[in-house]
């Protein structure tokens, strides 16, 4: 029995009829919007990941001026 991956039921369900020309081992024809929507797909992976790292690297420089404000009001207090 071939293995049926989560992919196949989304294209499946998606449309029934190019999943089956998949499963027949039919080639696309729109080979160019394909690799069009790959590659949209990769630019905004990069995008994603550039924000979470931007606001990983904003949290952190918040928490460092908090703890050096802390330190400040701290040493004036003392």
């Amino acid at each position: 029995m071939p293995v049926m991956r989560a992919s196949d039921i989304g294209n499946y369900l998606y449309c029934r009829r190019a999943w089956w020309y998949k499963k027949q081992g039919v080639e696309s024809e729109n080979k160019a919007e394909l690799a069009a929507g790959t590659e949209l797909h990769h630019k905004h992976g990069r995008k994603v990941l550039a924000a979470s790292l931007t606001r990983t690297v904003g949290l952190l420089l918040l928490l460092v001026a908090l703890t050096m404000l802390a330190a400040y009001c701290t040493a004036h207090i003392i």
